[in-house]
């Protein structure tokens, strides 16, 4: 699952904040990264029903900042990260 989270998300912690959520949910690695635009950009691979539990924080929870909006797409996992990291 690839997400883009839109509002205040940049310089408030929030990668941070994901990339402890993302450890809590477990079974999921990937990255998140600040995009140039102000969005946050979220890659998460693992079962689905995890990606899913790290889809609504990112929706619903506490999360630092503002959260406007997120915007996701699903596609087969590419492999190629070992834990979840801050980029």
């Amino acid at each position: 699952m690839t997400a883009w989270v839109r509002g205040g998300v940049q310089g408030v912690g929030f990668r941070w904040f994901t990339r402890a959520a993302a450890l809590r949910t477990g079974g999921l690695a990937g990255f998140v990264s600040n995009l140039g635009d102000g969005r946050v950009q979220v890659v998460a691979e693992g079962r689905r029903n995890r990606c899913e539990q790290l889809l609504e924080w990112l929706r619903t929870g506490d999360t630092p900042g503002r959260v406007d909006g997120v915007t996701e797409i699903w596609d087969r996992p590419r492999g190629g990260y070992s834990d979840f990291a801050i980029r």
